[in-house]
């Protein structure tokens, strides 16, 4: 029931405690405001971890897609042998076809979703010969390392490597080239 009081006098319900009806005190604003705080304290770091997450597996999505380059060159265009430059792998067999790598790799080191991706050629073949994009005999090479490192620790804590030999491998501590067998400790195969 909401009645009026009658003019000339005020309603004194809503004063004897101290609030009124349409209002928050003191106290809910600040019970309100402790909440959010808990809720942004728990929320904050698990957002800072599914964000990078997703660097770190967009990250391994390219290493992926510069080993399938590697793989398909050797198999249709090195005569087994590797590219020896990112670039080279950009560089297509023949007028309007296709290379062998997506167009965002153009270089050796690029740095890609919060993380700096670096190619690093293995030794060359001399006996490798002329390939079908234009390298000279004896310039591929017998295998590479791609390693990825964080630019900063919001973008992932994690390294990234793969080589010739298609595992990629993750690790806390950033490593070596590696060309034969697999990295030493504390890397370990992505599962």
């Amino acid at each position: 029931m909401n009645e009026q009081p009658p003019a000339g006098m005020t309603d004194t319900r809503a004063r004897r405690d101290g609030c009124s009806e349409a209002g928050f005190t003191l106290i809910e604003i600040m019970l309100v405001a402790v909440v959010i705080a808990i809720l942004a304290a728990v929320a904050v770091p698990q957002i800072g971890a599914a964000r990078a997450a997703t660097f770190e597996t967009s990250t391994i999505t390219s290493l992926r897609e510069i080993q399938r380059a590697q793989s398909a060159y050797a198999a249709s265009c090195g005569g087994g042998a590797y590219a020896p430059t990112i670039a080279r792998l950009a560089t297509a067999p023949r007028a309007n076809a296709p290379t062998f790598i997506a167009p965002g790799f153009t270089a050796d080191i690029i740095n890609r979703a919060g993380y700096r991706i670096r190619f690093t050629a293995g030794a060359r073949i001399a006996t490798a010969p002329a390939t079908c994009n234009g390298l000279g005999r004896g310039l591929a090479v017998s295998g590479y390392f791609v390693e990825a490192a964080p630019l900063q620790a919001i973008y992932g804590r994690r390294y990234f490597g793969v080589s010739h030999r298609t595992v990629i491998y993750q690790s806390t501590a950033r490593g070596r080239p590696i060309f034969n067998g697999a990295p030493p400790l504390p890397a370990r195969p992505i599962q």
